[in-house]
């Protein structure tokens, strides 16, 4: 299983990817929405772990749009957020 972690906060990013990879899992790190939306242009995910607060493009936003594309609707995605 291919995941993409899209977390701007390094330490957290670092934590969640580590964490999947031990677990065996292929994992991507990327820090903002655009680069997220870059890396689905280039490989497939099955699993995509959103930040709902990130620069350039929020994790919301990067949902839209691949909502939006047909070959990419049924992407499973977890989002993450630090808001109360």
């Amino acid at each position: 299983m291919r995941i993409l972690v899209a977390e701007d906060e390094r330490n957290l990013n670092r934590i969640l990817t580590e964490a999947l990879t031990d677990e065996g899992y292929s994992v991507d790190p990327c820090f903002d929405g655009q680069e997220a939306w870059d890396a689905l242009a280039c490989a497939e995910y099955d699993v995509l772990v959103l930040d709902i607060m990130m620069p350039r493009m929020d994790g919301l936003e990067t949902c839209r749009r691949l909502r939006e594309h047909d070959e990419l609707k049924d992407t499973m995605i977890v989002f993450l957020t630090a808001l109360g």
